[in-house]
């Protein structure tokens, strides 16, 4: 099983998820109106390139944006799930030398207590993300079951992860369960609402492009929106 899933397995996620995601990408560009998108941008490149690289470093940032300071704490929350779901699966040392044995090449390193920090914190603040759409009406009355398919999917590979690192009962078989639900979790992301993974970055750019043409980034000149 272990080898099964290290192997085929393996490069049938990778690929579902690599290929997936470009086709999302081309789709989300494609879908862009000419008439009220793409003739702006290809007229005023500048002014579009700046507001999309303003849209995306700003919302990258904790507190960056005026929407994130309005809920601080939920913020926060937000922030230390995604650190961690970002951290971890990619500068884990054990994913590492998976990644090296596989592909020939490796990322820096966290060392073990710093992973352990941040797998702690990412579980800690999934717990709250599950409570608030449990909890808040507003957020309820919007949350559907593949909401919460998704937290499922993002957290298993951390709990299996933990139940490994720890060795809570068979060693092997959370290992096997921790590689599994990390391959599951790499085919779900362009199906799922998980692609924002990588699909944020092309909204936040467009956004951006949008408020530095036509929603008043070119306020004084000649442009007519």
């Amino acid at each position: 099983m272990h080898e099964f899933l290290t192997g085929i397995c393996f490069w049938i996620a990778l690929g579902v998820c690599l290929i997936g995601m470009l086709v999302r990408f081309v789709l989300y560009f494609r879908g862009l109106s000419w008439q009220l998108d793409r003739v702006a941008y290809k007229a005023h490149p500048i002014p579009g390139m700046k507001g999309a690289f303003r849209s995306i470093y700003k919302w990258l940032l904790p507190y960056g944006t005026y929407g994130w300071r309005t809920q601080p704490f939920m913020t926060a929350i937000f922030f230390g799930f995604h650190i961690g779901a970002v951290a971890v699966p990619l500068f884990l040392a054990g994913h590492n030398l998976f990644l090296e044995s596989k592909l020939g090449f490796s990322l820096p390193m966290l060392s073990a207590c710093v992973a352990d920090f941040l797998t702690w914190m990412a579980v800690i603040s999934a717990f709250f993300l599950l409570l608030r759409r449990i909890v808040l009406p507003e957020v309820r009355i919007l949350t559907t079951r593949e909401d919460y398919m998704v937290l499922f999917v993002s957290l298993a590979p951390f709990i299996t992860g933990m139940m490994a690192r720890y060795q809570v009962g068979d060693y092997g078989f959370w290992l096997n369960m921790h590689i599994f639900f990390g391959e599951l979790l790499l085919i779900a992301i362009p199906f799922t609402k998980m692609s924002h993974v990588f699909l944020f970055f092309a909204s936040r750019a467009q956004l951006g492009m949008d408020f530095g043409i036509k929603r008043g980034g070119m306020k004084g000149t000649k442009m007519a929106w």
